[in-house]
């Protein structure tokens, strides 16, 4: 019988419970009564390491967390603007509903962070982040994020996606594109979906979870002495007896790790380190930590692997960021709001962009060289005017500031009062 894409049957011969092995070339089944078929019917993924891989369990895995962490919040937190083309370049529509909706209020219980966290962390770990588009009249006033594992998506004659939305109260509903505003994984296997993070990575953190599962074993039900006891004949009962008891009662456990057993009738010890076995389990766990980490293109000193790149290196490290992981994500973005939420005539005269400024800009040394030469002075002319470079710092507009820096033979503050 096949139940939700899966096999369930009994073995005439056995006397256990039915059995349910996930169709597919893996050789593993389960009894129904395993903790792992209810994570494989929630949308667990099946690996050979023998774990089924679900969102909860990857974000078990501190370097996964780590990474989807700081991209969704990168992505959050950043500003994005629709910016209305001008003769002299283009300028922020304020007045547009959709540069409301991008940063004031996407909805009536999330700000503008959430919003955009919960999508990308959506699209990240699902592939695709939606959110259903209320409109009054012709505006779109709300933007309403669907649970992408209650969504499914087809490409219909007309070439134009059908959303199948199922609504927490079981009530499907279906939508077309021009109700939807759909954020797509920039890599797609069907080019209408995005690929999910979780299927693509679900091996490595499948054999992540194993081994963080047997160091967790090792602690828990392991035993660490600081050596080995050689005793040259036979010891009496008493002393097998007292050893037993302070063997079991102060050294087993992770608090006794490393100590040492009290000798007992002309024992000797010999010490010993870290066994091969042990060793072994500790680069294992190292080794899928960072092949967690390439599924998700974060640089390695950002997830805490390194420290030798910090200081004059954190720069580098933001422009990689963005450059090599974000970025992708920022074109994403805003062909998506612009494809959804503008028509096509506002796609002629808008732009949509995201403002990666804040994880660019630098030590404040590197920000006051770039700033000087950008509003120039006495014999060197600038590209800007002094009020753009307040602007950048976040600084209050001064009267002055319009006139670039070059032409204007000396420039000061307010008075103070």
């Amino acid at each position: 019988m096949k139940l939700f894409g899966l096999t369930i049957g009994r073995e005439p011969e056995a006397m256990h419970l039915p059995r349910i092995q996930a169709l597919g070339n893996t050789p593993y089944s389960w009894e129904l009564n395993d903790p792992r078929v209810a994570d494989f019917l929630r949308g667990g993924r099946s690996t050979a390491s023998g774990k089924t891989v679900t969102e909860r369990s990857a974000l078990s895995n501190a370097t996964f967390f780590r990474a989807v962490n700081l991209i969704s919040s990168a992505i959050g937190m950043l500003p994005v603007n629709l910016l209305k083309k001008t003769a002299d370049g283009a300028e922020k529509d304020e007045a547009h509903h959709v540069q409301r909706l991008l940063r004031v209020r996407p909805n009536d219980w999330q700000t503008p962070l959430q919003f955009k966290a919960y999508m990308q962390g959506r699209a990240l770990l699902h592939g695709n982040g939606y959110a259903y588009k209320i409109r009054s009249g012709a505006r779109v006033i709300a933007l309403v994020p669907m649970d992408p594992r209650r969504v499914t998506v087809a490409l219909g004659s007309d070439f134009r996606r059908r959303y199948t939305w199922t609504k927490p109260n079981g009530e499907k509903q279906t939508l077309t594109q021009d109700d939807v505003l759909h954020l797509a994984a920039p890599y797609s296997s069907d080019g209408i979906t995005g690929d999910a993070l979780l299927n693509v990575a679900a091996e490595a953190l499948g054999l992540a979870d194993t081994a963080d599962e047997a160091a967790a074993r090792l602690l828990r039900n392991g035993a660490y002495v600081g050596g080995a006891l050689k005793h040259p004949k036979n010891m009496s009962r008493e002393a097998i007896l007292r050893l037993r008891e302070q063997f079991e009662e102060r050294y087993s456990g992770t608090e006794n790790a490393g100590k040492w057993l009290v000798l007992e009738e002309g024992l000797d010890a010999q010490a010993f380190g870290i066994n091969g076995q042990q060793a072994q389990g500790l680069e294992q766990r190292k080794h899928q930590a960072e092949e967690v980490s390439r599924f998700t293109g974060v640089p390695r000193p950002l997830l805490m692997f390194d420290e030798t790149s910090w200081g004059s290196g954190i720069e580098v490290l933001g422009i990689f960021l963005v450059t090599y992981c974000l970025q992708p994500w920022f074109t994403a973005w805003e062909e998506a709001i612009e494809r959804s939420l503008l028509t096509e005539a506002e796609q002629a005269t808008h732009d949509v962009k995201f403002n990666a400024g804040a994880l660019l800009r630098g030590s404040l040394k590197d920000q006051a060289e770039i700033l000087s030469k950008m509003i120039g002075g006495p014999g060197a002319a600038g590209w800007g005017v002094p009020n753009e470079a307040r602007d950048m710092m976040d600084m209050n507009r001064q009267p002055w500031g319009d006139t670039p820096a070059w032409q204007t033979p000396e420039v000061q503050d307010d008075p103070q009062p």
